[in-house]
């Protein structure tokens, strides 16, 4: 490798790109052999640049690779250094060293924030950009140099001088808590469904949660308590969301049509205006009219029926005694009658 970096020093004197062949060495600890690999890995896809065919040019491509050269190398540096330890603590350990966040900080440690060439945009103040352009610089180095170079690379430059492996196994992440306060700031709803609970042989019980975000059916994780099952079922789903901009979509597009649902009517409001009461009041006093003018009626005719007409029939002269006559009264009776006999 010394010599190797030896006859590359010289070269580096008749080369172009000077800068970046050293500002890279710093970096990687040995000089690149294609540039152009590592030309195409600080390139962010918002430069939009073509190439001959019209195809897009940017890091996302080398980005792939290196996710996959990436785990493959740490997976293989996890299992040599921790003899002895399970599948999952394994699995863990890798997650943690691979995460984009820790990439994005090994990114800006490393000076390779810097390089990068995007359009108007500050890898400072995006988290994925740093840590997209670490997995495609991986991807690069597997490309000009092959395995051996992605595994002296991590081993020397990253794992002795930038991260304790130690530390970061037994550093427990809460990913439920990561996935809800994700949930929150998006406001989008979040639960997790048990799907079932087991007994071992030996009388242990087995859990197995999904995380469900607005009703989709996310990551499942299966664990001896309620919490290490809802923490795996929680980290897959977190990492789909990394992932899988489909699945991403999917989701905001359930969150869109429960909010509208929510905001059209379900039923339609009654009117509790006054006039209503109003209207059903006169017809109750229309319906009643009519029986109150025959009450009057009637009455009217009651008090016709007691009072008669005074004049025609007048009984104030009937007695029950008959009027005694004076001589005079008898006098002018019988002159009266003799008079109505001429």
């Amino acid at each position: 490798m010394l010599n190797n970096n030896f006859i590359d020093r010289i070269k580096l004197l008749f080369r172009k790109d000077k800068e970046l062949y050293v500002s890279l060495y710093d970096i990687l600890g040995f000089y690149p052999h294609n540039i152009e690999y590592y030309k195409m890995a600080l390139m962010h896809k918002s430069i939009a640049r073509r190439n001959a065919k019209g195809k897009p040019v940017n890091n996302e491509r080398l980005e792939f690779l290196g996710d996959a050269v990436l785990d493959a190398v740490v997976g293989d540096i996890v299992y040599k250094h921790f003899e002895g330890k399970r599948e999952g603590f394994l699995t863990n350990t890798r997650s943690k060293l691979v995460q984009r966040e820790t990439l994005g900080k090994l990114a800006h440690e490393m000076g390779l924030d810097k390089l990068i060439l995007s359009a108007g945009h500050s890898s400072s103040h995006n988290s994925y950009m740093g840590g997209n352009a670490f997995e495609a610089l991986v991807g690069a180095i597997y490309l000009d140099r092959g395995y051996g170079a992605c595994m002296q690379f991590m081993q020397k430059r990253i794992l002795k001088q930038l991260i304790n492996i130690d530390k970061v196994a037994y550093k427990e992440v809460n990913f439920k808590s990561k996935l809800i306060e994700w949930g929150q700031k998006n406001k989008v709803s979040i639960d997790f469904k048990l799907l079932m609970q087991t007994k071992e042989d030996g009388g242990s019980p087995v859990f197995e949660y999904q995380a469900v975000i607005e009703g989709i059916e996310c990551g499942k994780g299966k664990g001896y308590s309620k919490k290490e099952s809802q923490q795996l079922a929680s980290k897959e789903t977190l990492q789909r969301l990394r992932r899988e901009p489909q699945f991403v979509d999917a989701v905001f597009a359930a969150k869109a049509n429960r909010t509208k649902m929510e905001e059209e009517p379900v039923l339609t409001v009654p009117n509790i205006e006054e006039k209503d009461f109003i209207v059903t009041k006169q017809l109750e006093e229309v319906a009643e009219q009519p029986v109150a003018e025959n009450k009057l009626a009637d009455n009217t005719r009651q008090k016709e029926v007691k009072q008669p007409d005074a004049e025609e029939f007048d009984l104030s002269d009937i007695t029950a005694k008959p009027k005694e006559m004076s001589k005079e009264d008898i006098i002018a009776a019988a002159e009266a009658e003799a008079y109505k006999q001429e």
